[in-house]
């Protein structure tokens, strides 16, 4: 018998119910494996125009020259984006002259703030299909087990003398249907612990620069009022 017994003849043999839940089970693994690689480039590249942008910003460029490149490259993403929305603000309060330079700070960092909303909800999107899969898949794997061992079971209801022989292919069958969920499951929370430390460790570098920013901003506001006192 345990010559016999292997996991394809077992999956070709089982009961139709649990053929749709290992179909089922599979086809989520495919799937949660598909989010992953394209999660994994997604922040990878995410790392790498914040890493770029940081070391433009910081090399001593004049920030209206910096804008002016993103505009004309015309997408802007990531901390990119979280700078153009603070800076385009900032521009168009103070083109208007007779704003006070709190609000034209505050202006700017409730823009970014925007932005960054937006770029986190966009790192973060397709995550919340890793958590369920992998925070279901072995409940469907166990349904299957029980659905297996039940009809294993049912099967013996006619049967005299009952021997092991009878039962082992039936709880076989079952117990392929938790291992699937397990399989399915455990990439899928792994991953999605692991995307979601690397989203926080990005939000945390924009906020960074954002706070960073906002001060550089706040200066440069205070700094034709400071020129104008300081004539009087």
């Amino acid at each position: 018998m345990p010559n016999e017994i292997s996991i394809v003849s077992l999956v070709a043999h089982a009961t139709v119910p649990v053929q749709i839940i290992l179909l089922l089970l599979l086809a989520a693994s495919v799937f949660s494996w598909y989010l992953m690689f394209l999660k994994r480039g997604e922040l990878r590249a995410a790392k790498g125009r914040l890493g770029a942008f940081e070391q433009r910003f910081w090399s001593g460029i004049e920030l209206g020259d910096l804008y002016r490149e993103l505009r004309v490259r015309g997408s802007a993403e990531g901390v990119e984006s979280v700078f153009g929305a603070g800076f385009q603000e900032f521009l168009r309060l103070r083109q208007q002259g007779s704003v006070d330079q709190d609000t034209v700070t505050d202006a700017a960092r409730r823009a970014m703030d925007a932005a960054q909303a937006r770029e986190m909800q966009r790192l973060e999107d397709r995550l919340t299909w890793l958590a369920t899969i992998g925070s279901t898949s072995p409940y469907v794997g166990l349904f299957g087990t029980v659905w297996g061992i039940m009809n294993a079971f049912m099967s013996l209801s006619g049967v005299q003398q009952a021997t092991l022989a009878m039962v082992a292919p039936g709880i076989a069958e079952a117990l392929i249907a938790t291992a699937f969920g397990l399989f399915a499951a455990i990439p899928a929370v792994v991953a999605y612990n692991r995307f979601s430390s690397e989203i926080d460790r990005l939000e945390g570098r924009y906020d960074s620069f954002r706070d960073e920013f906002t001060n550089i901003l706040q200066r440069s506001a205070a700094g034709p009022r400071a020129e104008r006192r300081a004539q009087q």
